[in-house]
């Protein structure tokens, strides 16, 4: 029904995630993309763990491969060539040992254009309908809802819907029509990849893998080989338009002449399978939500590629969004829920760009000197990568959301993913537990509803979870650790920061919305006024 339904523009990461996760609880779905299908090419390469714990509460992970986060090791050379000698190798990042135990997802390791399809599958198997080649003309908001022109073809439509999505990119045509300002840099640099195939095995048999910067005075950029089984290659340069260059100069005669040079290979003939600008940029909208119409991924924020964040905060905003508008929608929320999206992602979206822009300045000088390039020592290079994994390990899993959908009182924004506190506000820990035979985490406990973490005397908490539930008409399951469930390494209590009696509130994205170190005297109506304040009933 109409009344349900939410219209997504863009078929993005954001665009498509949001597809699926709304589709998977049963809310109607209707995205439109103006291109004729997914991207070709690999922006957004890797899932951090916290995207994949998002993508496994939705049934994707499975399809996403990965690696145990203490085995990533992405190797980065800076050279002249892609087949010449190099430079100067950037080491891969240094890893704490004890990563592998912050939570049981793997780190994925799919590219933009492979996971792409993977979320559209998702969202088609789950129900939503995805429409290829139809642009938004034109949208109007009212009280009720979202009226919009679509257009494929030659022909119009004009289509009802409850909320709007936009996850129109960067150059978001509904944001610019909302009047929402951004703030940050903005552009940074011109940018044109160039995706090809050609045999380079012999070529490149001294360098098969990893990613090549390129230094030099005719194509500095980056090159790297997409994908081994089909010859899938990309070469990505710059172009600075204040220097008289311009991107009608990327001829397909032009980038042939410059896959030939960092190939060195003369006669070799690539088959080019597409030219696609793109701007290295930094820059935030002013706000994530203007009426009943709610901005995702690039729509709401840009970001340099520099730290991998901007497809995975892409995936984390439409999480975000999905499970509050399908509460919403259900009526089992209030729509003020809704104002906590702005209120929890655009801070993270600041802090994003804040690291990004950190470690595009600390890394961008010493790939565009050469005499850095060259005397650069080891030891700096190893300090520098393990400070940076630390800052992101933090920025990932030791982030905190502050909303009216979160109780908490203590000013803290971060904390240390290996020594949690429980906080309200902050990621639910990974805790190892065993049923009878099995093995899992408490992360595999979270997903599809609100749950309440108790410790194996908080038995009152199963009644009162029952009968609040009901009361509000949200499913709530209770989960007894240390008594049904056995705590395998006997961290629960601490790392949730509650008494053998307490009780911990999980929202659906696995962030803790409140907690009670011991059992209350009346713990029904505490739940029942808890669970009324965080979903603003």
């Amino acid at each position: 029904m109409v009344g349900e339904r939410v219209l997504v523009v863009g078929a993005g990461l954001a665009g498509l995630a949001s597809a699926a996760f709304l589709a998977r609880r049963g809310v109607e779905v209707l995205l439109v993309e103006r291109r004729s299908g997914t991207s070709l090419l690999p922006r957004a390469v890797g899932q951090n763990q916290r995207t994949m714990e998002l993508l496994g509460f939705a049934g994707i992970a499975d399809d996403v491969p990965g690696v145990r986060p203490s085995q990533t090791a992405f190797p980065v050379r800076v050279a002249a060539t892609a087949t010449g000698p190099t430079l100067r190798e950037i080491l891969p990042e240094a890893v704490d040992p004890r990563v592998d135990s912050l939570s049981p997802a793997l780190i994925g390791t799919l590219g933009q254009e492979k996971l792409e399809p993977v979320l559209r599958a998702h969202a088609e198997k789950y129900g939503a309908e995805l429409c290829f080649d139809t642009e938004l003309v034109s949208f109007d908001q009212d009280s009720d809802g979202v009226t919009a022109v679509l257009r494929w073809g030659a022909d119009t439509t004009t289509v009802r819907a409850a909320y709007l999505v936009a996850a129109d990119g960067n150059r978001s045509g509904i944001r610019s029509a909302l009047g929402i300002d951004r703030h940050g840099p903005g552009g940074l640099a011109h940018n044109v990849s160039i995706i090809f195939d050609a045999d380079l095995r012999e070529a490149l048999a001294a360098h098969p893998f990893g990613l090549t910067v390129l230094h030099n005075d005719y194509a500095p950029g980056i090159f790297i080989t997409l994908d081994h089984a089909i010859d899938r290659h990309l070469l990505s340069v710059g172009y600075d338009p204040a220097a008289g260059q311009s991107l009608e100069s990327f001829t397909p005669e032009r980038c042939v002449e410059l896959i030939r040079l960092v190939t060195e290979s003369p006669v070799l003939q690539p088959r080019i399978q597409l030219i696609q600008p793109w701007e290295t940029a930094a820059a935030v909208a002013d706000r994530f939500r203007d009426g009943r119409i709610l901005l995702a991924g690039d729509a709401a924020k840009v970001t340099p590629p520099s730290g991998g964040l901007g497809g995975n905060t892409a995936i984390g905003d439409a999480y975000d969004l999905s499970w509050k508008l399908a509460a919403v929608l259900k009526t089992t929320a209030g729509p003020g829920l809704l104002d906590t999206y702005d209120a929890e992602r655009r801070p993270i979206a600041d802090r994003v760009i804040t690291e990004a822009l950190r470690l595009l300045s600390a890394r961008t000088p010493a790939l565009a000197d050469p005499s850095v390039v060259a005397e650069a020592s080891t030891t700096v290079t190893e300090d520098s990568s393990a400070t940076d994994r630390r800052r992101l390990t933090e920025l990932v899993l030791g982030f905190r959301y502050r909303s009216s959908a979160i109780l908490a009182a203590d000013p803290a924004d971060s904390e240390d993913p290996y020594n949690p506190t429980g906080r309200p506000g902050f990621r639910a820990p990974h805790i190892r537990l065993r049923r009878d035979d099995e093995t899992f985490s408490t992360v595999d406990l979270f997903g599809d509803t609100f749950a309440l973490l108790t410790g194996p005397d908080g038995h009152l908490w199963t009644d009162a979870a029952a009968q609040a539930a009901e009361r509000l008409r949200i499913m709530l399951p209770t989960h007894p650790i240390g008594d049904q469930l056995t705590d395998i390494d006997g961290d629960f209590l601490r790392r949730y920061g509650i008494g053998p009696s307490g009780a911990t509130l999980i929202r659906p994205d696995g962030v803790i919305a409140w907690r009670s170190p011991e059992t209350p005297e009346h713990p029904t109506d505490v739940l029942i006024e808890v669970l009324t304040a965080i979903l603003a009933r």
